[in-house]
């Protein structure tokens, strides 16, 4: 985990942060010196719920104040309770004629400072009531019989649930009875590839390259176990559901699932994930909880609910809303009105586009595109070659892009966006693939082989080099049908040299670029006119290898390497990726022939 932070202490952090986050958010107050965030507006007929913690976990719990959810929350120290002080305060901030329910989750310095605050609040005469969250199955029953199960973001649920149904009018009692219950049907876990670190702090807790902890708090407390080495996605989601879910676990059996009991689904990013791996994580979840418990979650929340601050970590939080009714004094569809009331909070982050919120089955959404009509190949207008020499020629071709490809993501990593390898390599790798089962090279047909390297292209390859040779492989397959006929007086060559000249004249409709510009036309153009003029293809070759060499002089003009390039006149540089990949595919035709 890197320790490279904006901040370099954490020396007026927290007050900064709840600077930036109410200035979001212009109806709130934040009481700076007490580090109270409060909604101004907080109707005094309604009870005022409060939150808070340890700073270090945004959005929670200040992100959470406002519409239909918070009435204040208060930040400590980072990772530390706040005091009772600072709790006291934001009491008196959204004072309610209904009384206050302060919602904490459950840990020590937490549970004794709110609980001081309550007490204080309940001796000047004030309702004021106190509900602890716990969702943390990693927390067995035996060794967590006395301080029960640790707070992960499960909490959050039990926030918005409650929110909605204080904005409804319901009563302190009412509340904190639903909240006991919506808490006691939730299951979560989370898992961590590190810790998290702190701005500031020279030392701090690592996980090894091949380990992957399980039940992590959020503290950078240790986990459950270490697994090492470190489980696939899948194995690691079948764990954390299996932790979850199995009810035979005398240790972990916390909440009960019927079959046709309706559920939500909880996933919270701690900090340090990508979006896209997120995504997939939440897909895989979904899979194997259909596949293997028979769960199809009606909501699906997945986002920064509650942070570790740079963990590269999540939780995983399955609620199970019918046992919330089953629990509770209201309904199934009431708990689901509650989750879908709209606040201008936070939460909105995670909810999606849900303007209507009620999930459809997977099957519905995951549609399938029609099947796509393949293109012809009219024989009058083909180039044949001998079957056994066009896959040698190309297994050559695609063979030696696969190896280049650390140097070429090496050298695009240096110079732009680091794609080009891969690039190359998907469609090298699926036209392996179509040659072995479609057996398309074994038949001789040219135009055959260019449209499915249309369609590998155009499906699988994107990027600036993925447009351009989409477009290049188009153009060369309509002329090699416009120019088949050639084959039969003048030979092969002849049509290649003719349809890559037609092609490259197509391509410079869409791309400026020309030799000197280092770019993949620097290979591509040469290479085709040393075909026009010698009519030889080992000449071709010859002319696209100076071509991809001369690179590594040139100043880039186009892309993003001009950025990268910038100034780098007279020094050598790595070749061009997009040129070079060209050249190893030419060369790797010619070598096996």
């Amino acid at each position: 985990m890197s320790n490279k932070h904006l901040f370099s202490s954490l020396e007026g952090l927290v007050p900064k942060a709840l600077r930036g986050i109410v200035a979001s958010n212009p109806r709130l107050n934040l009481d700076e010196t007490n580090r109270v965030v409060f909604d101004p507006a907080s109707p005094g007929s309604k009870v005022s719920i409060i939150s808070g913690g340890g700073s270090g976990h945004e959005p929670a719990w200040a992100g959470y104040v406002g519409n239909n959810m918070l009435a204040a929350a208060v930040q400590g120290d980072v990772f530390a309770s706040p005091s009772t002080k600072q709790i006291l305060a934001a009491v008196d901030a959204v004072p309610s004629d209904k009384g206050t329910l302060l919602v904490i989750t459950n840990y020590t310095g937490d549970c004794l400072h709110f609980g001081l605050a309550a007490e204080k609040t309940k001796a000047k005469g004030r309702a004021c009531r106190m509900l602890i969250c716990g969702d943390d199955v990693s927390i067995g029953k035996q060794s967590g019989s006395l301080v029960g199960r640790r707070g992960l973001a499960g909490q959050i649920g039990v926030l918005k649930i409650l929110g909605a149904a204080a904005a409804e009018g319901a009563s302190l009692d009412e509340l904190y009875d639903l909240g006991t219950a919506v808490n006691s049907q939730i299951v979560s876990i989370a898992a961590t590839l590190d810790h998290c670190h702190v701005p500031g702090r020279t030392e701090h807790g690592a996980l090894n390259e091949d380990e992957v902890e399980i039940g992590t708090g959020p503290h950078n407390e240790p986990g459950y176990k270490k697994l090492s080495p470190a489980p696939t996605a899948e194995a690691l989601v079948k764990q954390i559901l299996t932790y979850c879910l199995d009810e035979t676990d005398p240790e972990r059996g916390y909440v009960h699932f019927e079959q046709a009991d309706e559920t939500a689904l909880f996933v919270s990013n701690f900090g340090g994930m990508s979006n896209l791996e997120l995504g997939g994580l939440v897909d895989e979840l979904l899979q194997q909880l259909l596949a293997d418990w028979n769960i199809a979650p009606v909501r699906v929340y997945a986002g920064c609910l509650e942070t570790s601050l740079n963990a590269p970590a999540f939780s995983v939080s399955v609620i199970n809303l019918s046992g919330i009714a089953a629990t509770s004094a209201y309904s199934l569809e009431q708990i689901k009105a509650f989750l879908d009331l709209k606040t201008d909070t936070a939460w909105e982050a995670v909810t999606g586009c849900q303007n209507t919120p009620q999930r459809r089955p997977r099957t519905e959404q995951l549609v399938q595109p029609p099947a796509e009509i393949k293109k012809r190949v009219d024989g009058s207008r083909d180039l044949k070659l001998d079957g056994t020499l066009l896959e040698r020629m190309l297994r050559g071709a695609c063979e030696a892009l696969i190896t280049a490809e650390p140097d070429l993501t090496r050298w695009d990593t240096v110079m732009g966006d680091g794609d080009c390898g891969l690039t190359l390599k998907t469609g090298a790798t699926a036209l392996l693939d179509a040659i072995d089962s479609k057996k398309i090279a074994s038949r001789g047909s040219v135009v055959e082989v260019l449209a499915e390297l249309e369609d590998i292209v155009e499906g699988k390859m994107g990027g600036t080099l993925g447009g351009i040779l989409g477009i290049f492989f188009v153009s060369l397959r309509t002329a090699v049908e416009e120019n088949s006929a050639l084959a039969r007086t003048e030979g092969s060559v002849s049509v290649w040299s003719k349809a890559l000249s037609t092609a490259l004249q197509h391509l410079e409709q869409y791309t400026p670029a020309k030799v000197g510009d280092r770019t993949v036309m620097d290979t591509l153009i040469p290479f085709a006119e040393a075909m026009a003029s010698a009519k030889s293809f080992d000449d071709g070759v010859a002319a696209a290898v100076k071509g991809s060499e001369a690179t590594k002089t040139m100043k880039p003009r186009l892309g993003r390497a001009t950025y990268v390039g910038a100034g780098a006149e007279g020094k050598e540089l790595p070749p061009d990726p997009g040129a070079w990949g060209a050249m190893v595919a030419i060369r790797g035709l010619r070598t096996a022939m």
